[in-house]
C-alpha cells in the first residue's frame, strides 16, 4: 500500500516551477511531462498531446492575460484510480487568480483581480505526468468581465467557496481507511442515479437523501450556478436537468478515486443527453451531445455533503450549434 506521497511531492515541484513568474514554460514542460503526454481541457482547447502544445496554446496565452498569476488551492489529494484505466492521480482544485490585463478567448480585460476557476486531475508515472485532465470554468470568468453568455441561472453563483471544513490541502499522507470510506459513498451515488431512465416513482428528495446529507452544498458551474440543501438541489438543478433532457446515456469514467474525506472522478465524456427545451433556458434541439464533467465530493459522516461540478458547457452548447466565445464581439485590451 501506497502513500502517494512521491507523486504528490512531484505535482507540488511541477506547480512551484509553473508557477513562478519568471517560469521558462518550455523547459518545465521538459522536465515534468512525459514524452507520451495527453492533456484533456476544456473548449476551445479539448485534447493535446505533447507539453509543449499545452504551454503554447494554453498557459502562455493565460499567463499574458491574466497577469501576476497566482494558485490558490482548496484540494489537493491523491489516490489509486479504481477503474480499469488504472494509474496514481494527484487532483488540485481551486482558481487561478490574477489580475485580467489583456483578453483572453475574446473576453475583454477588466484590469482587475479575476479567478479562473479550475480542477485538475495529473497521472504520475515513473516521475513524469503522463495524462492530465484540466477542467476551467470560462463562463464564469466571462461573468466576471460582465460578458454572461447564458440566461440567468436556476441556482447561485456568487463565488465557489473550498470545503467548510478547510481540510481539503492533504499533502501529508491520510489514513486509507478514511479514502475508502469517501470511496463507498461515491460509489453508491454514481450506481443510485444511474436507475434513473427519464422517469421515477419516488420523490427525488427522497432518492437524494439516500446519497447526500441535508445540508448538502452543489457547487455547480457558472451557467447553473450552486444550490444548498437536498430540498433547493431538487428544484433549483436536479430536477431541473433531468426534466430537460431525455435518452441519457452514461459513458463511463476514466478515473475515479478517493484520499481522506475528499474523492472525485472525471470522464471523457461522462455523459450524452438530448434537450428536450428548458435546460439553462434554452430551447429543445434533439441533438444528442457530450459532456465532459470532472466531481470532486467531500464526505461528511457515511454520506456526501459537498460536490463540486466542473462541465464544459461551451463544448456541450457547441454540439448544439451555439458557439458561445464565437459570438463575443473583438475585444480590445
Amino acid at each position: 500500500m501506497t502513500d502517494f506521497q512521491t507523486e504528490k511531492s512531484l505535482v507540488r515541484d511541477y506547480y512551484a516551477a509553473l508557477d513562478a513568474p519568471d517560469a521558462d514554460l518550455n523547459a518545465v514542460m521538459n522536465q515534468y511531462i512525459s514524452a507520451d503526454y495527453l492533456w484533456r481541457g476544456f473548449h476551445p482547447f479539448n485534447e493535446q498531446t505533447s507539453g509543449a502544445d499545452v504551454a503554447t496554446k494554453f498557459w502562455h496565452p493565460l499567463r499574458q492575460s491574466l497577469t501576476h498569476l497566482q494558485r490558490r488551492q482548496d484540494i489537493f489529494m491523491a489516490g489509486a484510480n479504481t477503474l480499469d484505466h488504472g494509474g496514481t492521480w494527484v487532483v488540485s482544485m481551486g482558481h487561478l487568480m490574477g489580475l485580467f490585463d489583456h483578453a483572453w478567448l475574446g473576453i475583454r480585460p477588466t484590469g482587475k483581480m479575476a479567478f479562473l476557476r479550475y480542477c485538475e486531475f495529473n497521472r504520475v508515472e515513473n516521475g513524469k505526468i503522463t495524462e492530465t485532465a484540466m477542467f476551467f470554468d470560462i463562463p464564469h470568468l466571462m461573468i466576471q468581465a460582465g460578458q454572461n453568455p447564458f440566461p440567468p441561472q436556476t441556482g447561485a453563483h456568487n463565488i465557489q467557496c473550498g470545503p467548510q471544513t478547510h481540510t481539503g490541502l492533504m499533502f501529508d499522507a491520510q489514513d486509507p481507511a478514511e479514502g475508502e470510506k469517501t470511496l463507498a459513498a461515491v460509489d453508491y451515488m454514481v450506481s443510485d442515479i444511474k436507475t434513473w431512465k427519464g422517469g421515477r416513482e419516488e420523490p427525488l428528495v427522497d432518492e437524494l437523501r439516500r446519497s447526500w446529507n441535508e445540508d448538502m452544498i452543489w457547487w455547480g458551474p457558472a451557467g447553473i450556478g450552486a444550490t444548498y440543501t437536498i430540498e433547493r438541489y431538487a428544484e433549483q438543478h436536479s430536477g431541473p436537468f433531468r426534466a430537460g433532457f431525455k435518452d441519457r446515456i452514461f459513458n463511463g469514467h476514466i478515473c475515479r478515486m478517493a484520499e481522506g474525506e475528499f474523492g472525485g472522478f472525471f470522464g471523457w465524456p461522462n455523459l450524452t443527453l438530448e434537450p428536450t427545451g428548458g435546460f439553462m433556458g434554452m430551447p429543445a434541439t434533439h441533438k444528442p451531445a457530450d459532456m465532459r464533467v470532472i466531481d470532486v465530493y467531500r464526505r461528511g459522516g457515511d454520506k456526501l455533503t459537498e460536490n463540486w461540478i466542473f462541465i464544459d458547457l461551451l463544448h456541450f452548447w457547441n454540439q448544439q450549434g451555439l458557439d458561445v466565445l464565437g459570438r463575443l464581439p473583438t475585444a480590445r485590451d
